[in-house]
């Protein structure tokens, strides 16, 4: 399947859609998750366009996940958080609904974790996670 770059993902590495960014270099971003399954709920993204995990180089995979741990640690640092939840969903069978590779940190327990894409958060809520998240990079 061809990769869609009218995707929500795309359209935000592009700067057509906001996004409350937490990191960013020139391979990846790290952005909030708008609809939060748990407060600091952190969303990385490569910037190379790629479906799932499967379609992604292997050399930007190894990258990416390099800030993934970056990130998770700054939010367990951030937010006092005793667990961050990891999860990388590829294909829409699998649960993903943005076609664009993207990682979940979620700082919280399986047991505490709300449904995924369930319900908008409160921005503002979610903009002063970030800053803490940011202040801990």
């Amino acid at each position: 399947m061809a990769y869609d770059d009218q995707n929500i993902f795309a359209r935000i590495l592009r700067g057509e859609l906001p996004a409350i960014k937490v990191y960013e270099d020139d391979h990846v971003l790290a952005f909030m998750d708008i609809m939060p399954q748990a407060d600091g709920h952190t969303l990385v993204i490569p910037k190379t366009p790629a479906e799932t995990l499967l379609d992604l180089p292997a050399d930007v995979a190894a990258y990416t996940i390099q800030i993934v741990q970056k990130v998770a640690q700054a939010i367990e640092k951030a937010l006092d958080a005793k667990g961050i939840v990891l999860m990388q969903l590829s294909g829409a069978a699998a649960g993903q609904t943005v076609p664009h590779v993207h990682f979940h940190l979620i700082p919280s327990s399986i047991h505490e974790l709300g449904r995924h894409a369930a319900q908008m958060g409160d921005q503002e809520k979610i903009a002063g996670f970030a800053e803490k998240i940011k202040a801990a990079l």
